[in-house]
């Protein structure tokens, strides 16, 4: 069937899910902490004990990615086992164990006239979530969006298909021993791209907000074709900075991990700055050589090590993703930030040193949306923040920044209370 017929059908599938978030938006905003919690924790049982069947469907995907030739960092984002599973289980947890945002007056003030004007916090309304790979999106997704009052539409990759919909039908089974309509959290049951642009261009009577999660040419197309406010990122280019006071066991440990913990996260260390006073330079340069990490490097790094390779303009620009990283010499920390301002995506940067001075000039300079003192970027996730869980990380400045967890995913309203007062 040609792309003219099957468009309609797809807008029909489409507006259905639309209209059902819609309806079940307003039944969730009415719903207690304790229903939206008893539904969170019926749907993390319901992961672990489906865990086999989660697992099988992860083995087909798999199996097909692999003949798809996918990249080791999409396989490895795709990829589920035991201990993944029980860390979306947890997941669920951790958020079900943070406060309510809804209804939480955010400031509060009086008027001379007598007027008593509250900020409240209310959930966005329905948020549509475009992902790729990672089938714990959602379940992460889907778990933030209930626990802060909004309906859902989750549109994962072809790539993951079989476990989303496993995970998915956990999420909808906690529903439904809530109370809960299964319309809260749905899963676009259609790999046809079309279905992204539908939602992308004619949900807007449907859809508040979209947040893509994955590579640069899907975050790309969603901030060129959506017709609603986006909250996501475009690129994770991540530095970590070691300064010349560093303590150079710590900032060996740092790096590694920066680099090399996860490669495929948007989070992994893809320039390494070296301070021309930092004096174990060659140590950390061969200890990610020897790490099985291909460094390439300006030329004073490739005189350090005769593996390390020429670094070229378009390095210092790279979100790899990958078992290599860019790394540069500088001449103090000024210098690190100009590098940073200039060649990096404002995601996350960390300086390693002992100099007080230093890291405060680092941390107040680097407009990012996340620095970091004598610690990995790789902490750049909203679980290790403490927040359970994250749908993405935000690079915008507008509404949201950083990790996107429950806070992230309310807008607010201002409530009047009065006693007669009229305007003159």
């Amino acid at each position: 069937m040609n792309a003219k017929t099957e468009l309609p059908k797809i807008g029909e599938m489409m507006d259905a899910l639309g209209r059902e978030a819609v309806a079940a938006a307003r039944v969730l905003a009415r719903a207690s902490t304790q229903v939206k919690n008893e539904a969170l924790q019926a749907a993390a049982s319901a992961i672990r004990a489906k865990r086999a069947g989660i697992l099988e469907a992860n083995r087909l995907d798999m199996q097909e990615a692999k003949e798809r030739n996918l990249s080791s960092a999409m396989l490895d984002r795709l990829l589920l086992d035991d201990k993944r599973i029980e860390a979306m289980a947890k997941g669920i947890e951790e958020i079900i164990a943070l406060p309510d945002p809804i209804g939480t007056v955010i400031a509060e003030w009086s008027r001379p006239n007598g007027l008593l004007i509250q900020r409240v916090r209310v959930p966005l309304g329905v948020i549509g979530i475009i992902y790729e790979s990672r089938p714990n999106v959602t379940a992460d997704a889907g778990a933030l969006c209930l626990k802060s009052g909004n309906a859902v539409i989750l549109r994962g990759g072809s790539e993951s298909s079989r476990s989303s919909a496993a995970i998915h039908q956990c999420l909808v089974e906690g529903l439904r021993a809530a109370g809960l309509p299964a319309g809260v959290i749905q899963l676009v049951p259609t790999q046809d791209r079309a279905a992204v642009g539908y939602m992308l261009a004619n949900m807007t009577q449907y859809i508040d907000v979209v947040v893509p999660r994955g590579g640069k040419s899907l975050v790309e197309r969603v901030q060129r074709e959506a017709r609603v406010p986006v909250i996501g990122h475009l690129e994770g280019n991540c530095h970590v900075y070691v300064h010349a006071s560093a303590d150079a066991q710590m900032a060996k440990n740092v790096v590694l991990n920066a680099k090399l913990r996860r490669t495929g996260i948007c989070g992994a260390a893809e320039t390494l700055l070296l301070d021309e006073g930092f004096e174990d330079r060659a140590g950390i340069v061969k200890a990610l050589l020897d790490a099985g990490c291909a460094v390439r490097g300006d030329e004073a790094v490739q005189q350090l090590d005769s593996r390390v390779t020429p670094a070229s303009e378009s390095d210092w620009y790279t979100e790899y993703l990958d078992a290599i990283i860019a790394v540069k010499t500088v001449r103090g920390v000024e210098e690190a930030v100009a590098h940073i301002g200039k060649y990096g995506s404002a995601h996350t940067e960390s300086i390693v040193t002992e100099d007080q001075q230093a890291a405060d000039y680092f941390l107040a300079h680097v407009d990012s949306a996340i620095v970091l003192h004598n610690a990995s970027t790789q902490f750049a996730d909203g679980g290790e923040f403490g927040m359970g869980a994250e749908i993405g990380i935000s690079t915008d400045k507008f509404h949201a920044r950083g990790p996107v967890g429950v806070e992230q995913l309310t807008s607010y309203k201002y409530v009047v209370r009065g006693s007669g007062q009229t305007r003159p």
